[in-house]
């Protein structure tokens, strides 16, 4: 029987999981089918519903996007370690009757800064521009690599210290601050803008001193061309520029092999969905 996989989320008519999932299948020969799901927006337990009548019908594994990841955290039975620290899951597994949550963003933002674009975290100084689910997902990855400083600068500033308070069990390197302090920190090797603001065509409040010329300037929103986060660094003489497009395809790798028990290869379905930053 063919497996059934599925993303949820709301609105949906955007996503690129089907496409990517269907590449992957198609390179490792996997039995399987993967649709979109709009999931309802009801305050109650639609969510969970739709959730666990995927399942029941047979369905071995979801991807979650806006806005269920925290309701996805909730409903999962077992979590692991990064979906704790992230407070969110973004891929659900159905197994013996259990509902397993991962959360694959931040492995998959590491894995395209270092493999795909070639950029190691081991000794470098790195901001991280926001403390929302997207940036908590990346901290227990990002301090493995084991960065000489990761900074991570909120407008709250307590929620980053919070974050840093968590995360000292797994290393030192993580320090907290506010946008106001950044002027101060001196240039980064790397830059990620982990806030929503460019999902707007907003800037998050960064000075250009934190740009190092030599370093890179990476943007988790994909297929927005180049957005006056990517803008700003480009103008402060950057030349090494990214946006997330790498980290979509690097995730939904992650959760490919977590169901199937085989990683695809991801520079077709990358190169598929590039655009260009101009």
């Amino acid at each position: 029987m063919t497996d059934q996989y599925a993303v949820i989320g709301n609105p949906i008519g955007h996503t690129k999981s089907p496409l990517i999932h269907g590449l992957f299948a198609e390179a490792t020969r996997q039995d399987m089918t993967y649709v979109a799901i709009e999931g309802p927006l009801d305050p109650e337990e639609g969510f969970a519903r739709v959730v666990r009548a995927f399942s029941a019908e047979g369905g071995k594994g979801m991807n979650v996007t806006a806005p269920f990841k925290l309701k996805a955290y909730a409903l999962a039975d077992e979590r692991s370690a990064r979906a704790a620290l992230a407070g969110a899951v973004n891929a659900l597994k159905f197994e013996d009757g259990r509902i397993l949550g991962e959360n694959f963003d931040g492995i998959g933002l590491l894995r395209d800064i270092e493999v795909n674009l070639g950029v190691r975290l081991a000794g470098k100084r790195v901001l991280m521009l926001g403390a929302g689910g997207a940036a908590r997902g990346a901290l227990l990855p990002f301090l493995a690599a084991r960065p000489a400083e990761l900074v991570m600068a909120n407008r709250d500033v307590s929620k980053a210290e919070a974050l840093a308070a968590q995360t000292g069990a797994h290393g030192s390197a993580l320090r907290a601050c506010g946008y106001h302090d950044l002027a101060a920190q001196g240039r980064f090797d790397l830059v990620v803008n982990a806030t929503s603001a460019s999902l707007t065509g907003q800037l998050p409040p960064v000075p250009p001193s934190v740009f190092s010329p030599q370093g890179t300037a990476y943007e988790l929103a994909y297929g927005k061309g180049l957005t006056p986060f990517l803008r700003l660094a480009r103008n402060a003489g950057v030349h090494h520029i990214a946006d997330g497009v790498g980290m979509l395809v690097e995730q939904a790798a992650e959760a490919f092999a977590w169901w199937r028990g085989v990683r695809p290869e991801t520079r077709a379905a990358i190169d598929r969905l590039t655009v260009p930053l101009d």
